[in-house]
């Protein structure tokens, strides 16, 4: 064969492959990884349970990575705090930071505005996880611990959490949750991966095909607080019940886009129990990359990346701009200790709190 032809065919092979960079990882973090039969490959770190790349295959078979995240893992304690993290205690925001149980009224750190938000600034994004070998009971899984102690972030009791990620050879990232608690307490645990299904670095996700199973959704305030009110999405920008883009509607003259500066809101899904079910589907045309985001949870915060604002530096060494990501947090509903009509969110001892949610992807 021609060297020439030889040497391009060579060229062209690099770069049409996914970009692994080495992280450089410190002394206090750790890397973990896992692989299914298709090549579908997610890495986590033991720091904020966090999800830092995940490569999927597009319609043609070339991998990506659609997560945002640090070429660095050192990066993430001093980057975004959020991205790919595990969050609790209580995932979302409370009002003011305050809510009262069994008649004993609890402070939270205010770090949103005058709301609590994620658990506050130390909340799970930002603990180091117990990584747990247990192949045998959890093949393709990593199980990860950690046990808060009472009055940790002004929650009540001693609260024991175990998540367990796990890949599947049909594309599935699985989260399963679980928790159990010495003092009732209240919990709402969810995962916050910021996606772009075209790769991470690649631009905005305003062409995205969002679906979502969901009548009603949750009105905020100003300070993206519910108002207690269960609001049809008919005749609003929040209908996504028929497939819409992203940005088909986003800069409507819309008082609640205009609080969340973009949609930064919970979906209240169509379901009448905790059974598994199909929340959302999202898919990107150019890639052909569709995820399904399935859950056991009662609502759904869709999120458009509306405070990206280009100033981290991603993996592929882009700047993450404004609205280059949307994320799908399968939660109970914010602030749910301030509202009696909200699914509670209570966790008594001798109870256990169980959640899952999958994000399955196709092509």
């Amino acid at each position: 064969m021609n060297r020439v032809v030889l040497a391009f065919i060579l060229i062209l092979l690099i770069s049409c492959s996914p970009q692994k960079k080495e992280f450089k990882v410190s002394s206090q973090l750790t890397m973990h990884t896992l692989q299914n039969k298709n090549g579908l490959k997610m890495e986590v770190t033991n720091y904020g349970g966090r999800i830092v790349s995940l490569w999927v295959p597009d319609k043609n078979g070339m991998l990506s990575n659609v997560v945002l995240g640090y070429d660095s893992i050192d990066q993430y304690p001093s980057g975004n705090p959020y991205f790919g993290a595990m969050i609790g205690r209580y995932g979302n925001r409370i009002a003011k930071g305050r809510f009262t149980l069994d008649g004993m009224e609890y402070q939270l750190p205010i770090n949103n505005g005058e709301n609590s938000l994620h658990g506050g600034p130390n909340g799970f994004h930002n603990v180091y996880w117990e990584i747990i070998s247990d192949s045998i009971k959890y093949p393709n899984a990593l199980v990860m611990l950690y046990k808060s102690r009472d009055g940790e972030e002004g929650y009540p009791g001693n609260l024991s959490t175990t998540v367990v990620y796990s890949l599947t050879d049909s594309n599935e990232v699985v989260i399963d949750y679980e928790a159990t608690t010495d003092k009732s307490t209240v919990i709402n645990l969810t995962h916050h991966s910021f996606f772009n299904l075209a790769g991470e670095g690649s631009g905005n996700i305003l062409n995205h095909e969002v679906i979502i199973n969901a009548d009603k959704f949750n009105p905020v305030d100003a300070g993206l607080i519910p108002t207690g009110e269960l609001k049809s999405v008919l005749n609003t920008p929040f209908d996504f019940l028929k497939v819409h883009t992203i940005g088909e509607r986003i800069n409507t003259e819309d008082e609640q886009l205009k609080f969340g500066s973009g949609y930064d809101h919970n979906w209240i899904l169509d379901k009448k129990s905790n059974e598994l079910s199909l929340a959302a589907t999202v898919r990107e045309p150019n890639s052909g990359r569709i995820m399904e985001v399935w859950t056991t949870e009662p609502g759904l915060q869709f999120y458009s990346g509306n405070f990206l604002d280009g100033s981290d530096i991603g993996f592929s060494g882009k700047p993450y701009v404004l609205r280059s990501a949307f994320c799908m947090e399968a939660q109970h509903f914010p602030d749910s200790p301030n509202h009696s009509n909200f699914p509670s969110t209570v966790l008594n001892p001798g109870e256990v709190y169980k959640q899952k949610t999958i994000y399955k992807f196709k092509n």
